[in-house]
């Protein structure tokens, strides 16, 4: 494809045509890399077209990357909720620590599932909101806050937590999914570094138990504080 091609652009299908094969090519390449090594540049010739051509449809790189995290939030709720909808169709009502445990294993492995959206969550606030206008971050902080909310109504429904309660459990556990990613570097030389250096044992983060044991130990204290 090349820039004549996407120069002929002129319906709002075509130019959402282009907005999606941009995204695509941002999401491989943050895929096989990370967020924060991946150029304008790159997703251009990547899309095979110039960066200024490009940024006709998008502000900045940190707007391709934004609207990916946007659309990571919106599938993730959607994908988090049937597992606990199906966690709640399993007619177990007693709540205790293996319970909470099983909550927080659902959730805690829905994100580790998404190493993208895991990476996206630790560079939404370190740059991703800091380069677009202020349109375009209160458009993603909605799609992100409803999402938390409709995570968070459905948790109430599988714990005995309260809702305000139960949209922190959502809050920490992206806030936390994306910290630990970034500390764990999966698939990086950093990784690989850490693990062959047996003193450097302690800095090996598994994230998946590691979240799954901070997330269980906060529903439980948050309903025994309710009590």
């Amino acid at each position: 494809m090349t820039d004549l091609d996407f120069a002929r652009a002129r319906t709002p299908e075509a130019k959402r045509a282009r907005q999606e094969t941009i995204l695509a090519a941002a999401t491989r390449l943050a895929t096989a890399a990370s967020v924060r090594e991946v150029t304008a540049s790159a997703i251009a010739d990547e899309v095979g077209m110039h960066k200024s051509a490009m940024l006709r449809y998008f502000e900045t790189r940190e707007d391709i990357f934004l609207q990916l995290a946007a659309d990571a939030w919106g599938e993730w709720s959607s994908a988090v909720r049937v597992e606990l909808e199906d966690l709640a169709a399993g007619g177990r009502h007693d709540w205790d620590q293996a319970a909470a445990h099983e909550v927080a294993s659902v959730v805690a492995h829905s994100l580790v599932a998404r190493p993208l959206f895991c990476d996206l969550l630790a560079q939404t606030p370190l740059n991703l909101e800091r380069n677009v206008s202020q349109e375009k971050v209160k458009a993603f902080k909605l799609r992100a806050l409803a999402a938390v909310a409709e995570i968070g109504s459905a948790l109430c429904v599988v714990t005995p937590l309260q809702l305000d309660q139960a949209r922190s459990v959502v809050a920490t556990a992206t806030a936390m999914a994306g910290a630990m990613w970034q500390m764990a570097a999966p698939g990086t030389n950093l990784r690989a570094f850490y693990e062959s250096e047996s003193e450097l044992a302690h800095a090996i983060v598994d994230v998946e138990p590691s979240l799954t044991d901070l997330l269980a130990t906060l529903m439980i204290g948050y309903v025994a504080r309710s009590i």
